[in-house]
Formats: C-alpha cells, sequence, structure tokens
C-alpha cells in the first residue's frame, strides 16, 4: 500500500488538470486490472464548469469515472468507493512526496490515494475470504470530488440505488476517530457588472460593481446563524483597478454550510435577494452560478447500525474503541446519503492536516484499516448484521 501511494501521488490530478487526471485514471484503471482480473468499466462525465475572474463561465475536461461490479446479481451488495482528484494543481508548488517518522506526507496521500490503497486491500482480502461468494459490491473511483462532484453525481445517485450500504475512503481524524453526522455544503459565484466611468469628472455615469458586490457579499455573511448550524463564508473577492475608475465588473465566490436540509433552500434564497437587491440599488446587472451539492448528511438508524458494525469489528481485530464526531467537512458520503443510502464515509487511513501543504498520513494505521473494511464485509457476507435502514432522500435546494 505504501508503494502505491507513493506512485499515486507523485502523478499530480488535480480536479482541474484533466491530462493528470487521464494518467491517473489509466494507472488506477491497471491496479485495479492487477488486483481483480477485470478492466474496470470508464464512465466517461461531461465537462465541468467554472466561473473566471472575468465573469465568464468556462468547461474544462474531465476524467473518467472508473466502476467494477463484481457479483450483481447477489442478494446482498455493498458500494465501496472515493475520488482520485485532489486540491493540489500542476502549478501548486506542494507536489513532492515524502517519508518521515512513520508518516508519508504529499498532495493526496491521504485525501484521498491512500484511501484508494485501503479499499483496494480490503477487497483483496474479502475476494479471498470464503464468504466473497455471498456478497456482491461495486467500487467506484471518481475524479471530481473535490469541486462537489459536479459531473460524476448522476452516476453515486445511480449506483446508490443498486446496493445496501456504501462505504467511502475518505480519511479518518487524525486520533483514528469516525465522522458520523456532517453539514451540506455549496460552492456560489457572483458577478456583478456595472459601468466604467472616470472617478471625477463622471463618477454619476459610473455603476460600481465593486461596491454592488461589497454590498451583497456582506449582506450575504449575515446570513449566518451559528446556533442553527447555517455558515456563509465570503472566500474570494477579484475585481476593479485603478483607484479613479469606477469598476464595471467585480466577482465574488462564497460557501454556504448548513446542518439541517430544510436550511438549504431559504439559505440560497436570501442568498439570490442578497444579490439581486444590491444589483439594484447600486443600478448594476448581476449573476448567481451554484448551488447546493452536498446536502446535509444527518445521523440517522442507517448510519447508526453502520459505525456500530465498524466499530465492534475495530474492537475485534485491533483492541481500539474509535470515537466518533460531526463535521462541518462534506464528501461524497453526503450525496450517497440523500440518495436514499446508508453510507459510513471515513474508512480510509489516518491522517491530518487535508488540503494543505502540511498533509501526511500515518503509515501505521493502513493496514488496520483494510484489514477492518474487509472484516465488514465479511460479517456483512455471513449475516452476522441486516441490511442497515435506507436514508430518507433529501431534495436538492432549488436553483431559483
Amino acid at each position: 500500500m505504501t508503494e502505491r501511494i507513493v506512485r499515486w501521488s507523485a502523478i499530480n490530478s488535480g480536479s482541474w488538470n484533466p491530462d493528470g487526471l487521464a494518467r491517473m485514471a489509466d494507472t488506477l484503471a491497471q491496479a485495479v486490472a492487477h488486483d481483480f482480473g477485470e478492466a474496470p468499466q470508464r464512465v466517461d462525465l461531461p465537462p465541468l464548469t467554472r466561473v473566471l475572474d472575468t465573469g465568464e463561465t468556462e468547461s474544462v475536461a474531465t476524467g473518467p469515472a472508473l466502476v467494477l461490479r463484481r457479483r450483481p446479481e447477489a442478494p446482498r451488495r455493498v458500494l465501496l468507493g472515493i475520488h482520485y482528484d485532489t486540491v493540489f494543481g500542476p502549478e501548486h508548488p506542494f507536489q513532492a512526496v515524502r517519508e518521515h517518522d512513520g508518516k508519508l506526507h504529499g498532495p493526496g496521500v491521504v485525501d484521498a490515494k491512500g484511501g484508494i490503497a485501503v479499499m483496494l486491500e480490503a477487497l483483496r482480502a474479502f475476494e479471498a475470504s470464503p464468504f466473497a461468494e455471498r456478497l456482491g459490491w461495486t467500487l467506484f473511483l471518481n475524479p471530481d470530488e473535490e469541486v462537489g462532484t459536479l459531473s460524476s453525481r448522476p452516476l453515486l445517485q445511480e449506483l446508490a440505488s443498486e446496493h445496501d450500504f456504501g462505504l467511502v475512503f475518505e480519511p479518518a481524524l487524525p486520533d483514528g476517530s469516525l465522522i458520523g453526522a456532517r453539514k451540506g455544503s455549496g460552492n456560489f459565484d457572483v458577478v456583478m457588472r456595472g459601468v466604467s466611468a472616470h472617478a471625477g469628472r463622471d463618477f454619476e455615469q459610473g455603476r460600481n460593481a465593486v461596491a454592488a458586490l461589497s454590498t451583497a457579499l456582506a449582506t450575504a455573511s449575515g446570513i449566518t446563524d451559528p446556533a442553527r448550524g447555517l455558515t456563509v463564508n465570503v472566500a474570494r473577492v477579484s475585481g476593479g483597478g485603478a483607484s479613479n475608475i469606477v469598476p464595471d465588473l467585480a466577482v465574488g465566490r462564497l460557501n454556504v454550510r448548513m446542518s439541517d436540509p430544510a436550511d438549504a433552500p431559504d439559505a440560497v434564497h436570501q442568498l439570490r435577494q442578497a444579490v439581486a437587491s444590491a444589483a439594484d440599488r447600486f443600478g448594476c446587472t448581476s449573476a448567481l452560478h451554484g448551488r447546493v451539492t452536498s446536502p446535509p448528511k444527518p445521523n440517522g438508524p442507517g448510519l447508526e447500525s453502520l459505525i456500530e458494525q465498524t466499530l465492534a469489528a475495530t474492537r475485534d481485530l485491533t483492541g481500539q474503541t474509535l470515537a466518533v464526531h460531526a463535521t462541518g467537512g462534506v464528501c461524497d458520503g453526503n450525496k450517497l446519503a440523500a440518495a436514499g443510502l446508508p453510507t459510513l464515509d471515513t474508512m480510509g487511513p489516518v491522517g491530518g492536516d487535508l488540503h494543505s501543504d502540511r498533509e501526511w498520513l500515518d503509515r501505521s494505521s493502513l493496514a488496520p484499516r483494510a484489514h477492518v473494511a474487509a472484516e465488514v464485509l465479511a460479517r456483512y457476507a455471513q449475516g452476522l448484521f441486516d441490511p442497515p435502514q435506507r436514508t430518507p432522500v433529501i431534495a436538492d435546494a432549488p436553483n431559483e
């Protein structure tokens, strides 16, 4: 597993790097074919769309999703998966992989190329067990989780309907704890267009896009209500130029998170009102791009039963008693749960400092985490626990 993680993390597979994603997909397809004697299906996905600082949109190719189905006719079926894109593009200085004091440091070592290695090793171990023929499973590897699973989400929704529960191999917390409930999340881009003018001679003829955007974002920040678990983070602003020119363009980026699925439609509505009102006040035009891509993932009977089984397997195999925490972070477990599939999504190795140039993975956690995942599969194949209760389907927050 270590050798694979080092080799895979040396391949830049940033979400917006189609060449790197293609290379990573080829490498992973070879690994899957090597481990299971069968090449995975390649599922071509539509391109990603992003808003540029010019206010225009751009389509960018993404990599394929990889899917392998084993014994789809089995009465019991489990979905396993994890993404292969990272937040580190080819221009990011964090590219090297190194090992120090039992830890791997590098881009994607734990989020989530370490998770891929653990997942494949767990499935290899399960396939070598006497219980393999009793269980069907499907693995997926997708290229766009770090940007909201914008292209592969329909595929995940389809897979969710075919299985009893899901295991996603996002990293465990730094102390080994699991994650239960997750907040929901949506990324939004605000494009404000005004009219440029000389700030001295013709100020009244101008329409200040930066002022309008600033007003909109300040109002949007006021949507935040920590008591409800609702937050709006203004992350980036671009626009304007020389101080003697009324700026005619400004672009803002923000993230909205919520604990309660019922808060998503209202938050989006308030955000739209904030943008439209500010545009009207300053005589500008506006566009709001984005959506809630990850509905909240609350605790429920299905998730709780999966957690119970995983905690029991961990105690029996390692003697550890793990804690379970809620988090504001999101992943593909949110999408699968929203589609009705009970999903435990921290089956990967132990690590920390995700999305930073300090990212690390604890090598000593690799084998135990793979062992636990294989044990959960074996226990389910033997009928030692019932199919978890399916989760309620969460409807998308409306775009309008």
